[in-house]
């Protein structure tokens, strides 16, 4: 792409995370409001809940059930969270202002918690000056219950999300300066409904118009209360698949999308439905990637370990560790900015799906050292440095 700058254009969902850090998912609360079947409404780790379906499986108001699980305890901190907008804030951190834009398209409630948005963000590079308050909805904002203790002490969070203003952000309000963007970005449109359900129109159009599109997904709630025990759908036809350049998601959530049993299975199921290229993240477990040699270089579907060497810090220096949310979302970000580095570097050259995992996984064992998905840099380029370090250790750590 020479010398002309680069633009990554992302829309999906957005919102701000209350971290409750010291959730145990194992005290008679949680116990109490656990899920008894998919799709019911009540909680469980790992996944997502609206809080009005909360409210219907508890058969009480969302504040009576939180004092009940975490008791007259304050939330930990806030924090900006969502799929798309984690993402995008840690690309921005990442690459050099001067050869790339990085723009988030989307909508606020007009409330306080609008006011704790913007005022984060506006202490990142990001570009918002496409995102906007609208009508009398509240903020989407989500209580993330942490219990570090969970899985052997790997940690896990379960989510409380209350959509609010995202009802109201529809493809209408996506202007044509979106898709005139070198990468679009989806991510986590479950939670942004009118553009989920949209997904694949969204997809031909960036593809019309040449441009490389990502998606990367979340716990679509919707979709698994809908219609339980069925694949869970991505946009509004199969084709999404097709239109997308690459795809990344979680083990449950690649799941679900694809309707298997198992990681292998699910990992074929992508690749026959001419996906060009996807990552599935297995918390701790080795990850799965695959190309087909459409956008990057060709890679049959492999295994690929999480980092060593955050492993080894966290276990020798317990102080370092902070939560795991927006691991996930933060491996995304590394991904994203990994394919537009070598976009900008060698236009002639296929990217390497590897080179962009080693950023991801480097990005997402970073998130584990700090409480909540968006890390605020006291001076642009830090996070940059702190990530660098990690991603060249897990390149030696993979013999690249």
């Amino acid at each position: 792409m020479g010398n002309r700058k680069i633009t990554i254009a992302g829309t999906g969902c957005a919102l701000v995370d209350f971290l409750y850090t010291n959730a145990k998912f194992n005290s008679p609360g949680f116990v109490r409001y656990s899920s008894m079947n998919s799709g019911d409404g009540g909680l469980s780790p790992g996944k997502l809940v609206f809080t009005e379906e909360l409210e219907k499986f508890a058969g009480k108001p969302y504040k009576e059930i939180l004092l009940e699980l975490v008791g007259n305890a304050s939330f930990n901190s806030s924090n900006i969270g969502g799929p798309s907008l984690v993402s995008l804030i840690h690309a921005s951190q990442l690459l050099p202002e001067n050869d790339f834009t990085v723009k988030f398209y989307g909508c606020t409630g007009n409330d306080d918690i609008a006011g704790i948005f913007f005022d984060l963000i506006g202490k990142t590079p990001l570009d918002i000056s496409n995102c906007f308050k609208t009508g009398n909805k509240r903020t989407a904002f989500t209580d993330v219950l942490s219990d570090p203790q969970f899985d052997e002490g790997h940690g896990e969070r379960t989510f409380v999300n209350n959509i609010g203003a995202a009802w109201d952000f529809t493809e209408k309000l996506l202007p044509e300066s979106f898709f005139s963007a070198d990468i679009v970005c989806f991510g986590g449109t479950a939670l942004v409904p009118n553009i989920h359900d949209s997904l694949s129109d969204l997809l031909l159009k960036a593809k019309k118009n040449k441009c490389i599109t990502v998606v990367n997904t979340v716990y679509d709630f919707r979709n698994e209360k809908e219609r339980p025990g069925q694949p869970w759908t991505l946009g509004n036809t199969k084709k999404s698949y097709q239109y997308t350049d690459l795809l990344i998601m979680d083990c449950e959530e690649a799941l679900k999308i694809s309707g298997e049993n198992t990681l292998e299975k699910a990992a074929n199921h992508f690749k026959e439905q001419q996906v060009s290229a996807f990552i599935i993240t297995n918390g701790s477990k080795d990850l799965l990637a695959f190309s087909n040699g459409k956008l990057f270089k060709t890679l049959e579907i492999s295994a690929f370990p999480v980092s060593e060497e955050v492993g080894l810090i966290l276990k020798t220096n317990p102080a370092a560790k902070g939560d795991t949310t927006g691991c996930g979302d933060n491996f995304a970000g590394g991904v994203i900015s990994s394919l537009a580095l070598q976009l900008k570097q060698d236009e002639m050259e296929e990217p390497d799906l590897v080179e962009a995992i080693s950023w991801g996984v480097a990005s997402g064992g970073f998130a584990c050292f700090y409480v909540g998905g968006t890390f605020i840099e006291a001076k642009r380029g830090d996070k940059l440095r702190l990530v660098e370090n990690l991603q060249h250790s897990y390149l030696k750590q993979i013999e690249r």
